[in-house]
This record gives structure tokens, C-alpha cells and sequence, in this order.
């Protein structure tokens, strides 16, 4: 599975930003999907998920300021993010889990977000 990141860069702090993600060989319509991060020495961790049918799950840290959505025309998944924290700092990765059972794949670029 090929997955394409895109939109990550610098921002001030309070600002926002919206990662985009195409994937030429998987359908974000009829599967699931997310997006995590890893910070500068810290471990990876799961930021936003999104199933089939449209339903979303946030981890507490983002909870009311970023939002997972897909266009199933566009096939692209994105993540929009708001109220940016200097603490949001990261890679943030493009995830598919066809099987919707936690088996994540990673995309292996990632899109840099520096908040400052």
C-alpha cells in the first residue's frame, strides 16, 4: 500500500494546518484509516482514526481541535488540524487498516508539522 502524505509544515502556535493523504491501491471509502506521529524523542502515537462508514476516534491530546475526514471521491483522507500546539510537533503519518482490526501500515515518508 502506497500512502502519500502532504501539507505538513511551520506554523506559530494557536495556528492550523490540514495533512493531506492519497493512496493510488487503497480505498479510504470502504476501509479504515488514520493518522499518527512521533515527536522529536518521543515514541510513535495514534492521533486520529476514521472507519468505514465515516466514524471517527480521537486521542485525547487532539480531542476538539483536530478532525479525521475522507473524500471518497478524491479518495484522500485528511487531518485538520487547529489550535496547534508547540507540543504537536512531529511526523505525522498516514495509516490503513484494512481489516479495521489495529493492524496499521504506516506510510514510510511522513509530513513534518513544526509549531513554534
Amino acid at each position: 500500500v502506497q500512502l502519500v502524505e502532504s501539507g505538513g509544515g511551520s506554523v506559530e502556535a494557536g495556528g492550523s494546518l490540514r495533512l493531506s493523504c492519497v493512496a493510488p491501491e487503497y480505498t479510504f471509502s470502504s476501509k479504515c484509516a488514520g493518522w499518527f506521529r512521533q515527536g522529536p524523542g518521543k515514541e510513535r502515537e495514534a492521533v486520529a482514526a476514521i472507519d468505514s462508514v465515516g466514524n471517527t476516534y480521537y486521542a485525547d491530546y487532539v480531542k476538539g481541535r483536530f478532525t479525521i475526514s475522507k473524500d471518497n471521491a478524491k479518495n484522500t483522507l485528511y487531518l485538520q488540524m487547529n489550535s496547534l500546539k508547540v507540543e504537536d510537533t512531529a511526523v505525522y503519518y498516514c495509516a490503513a487498516d484494512s481489516a479495521c482490526d489495529g493492524s496499521w501500515f504506516l506510510s514510510a515518508q511522513g509530513t513534518q508539522v513544526t509549531v513554534s
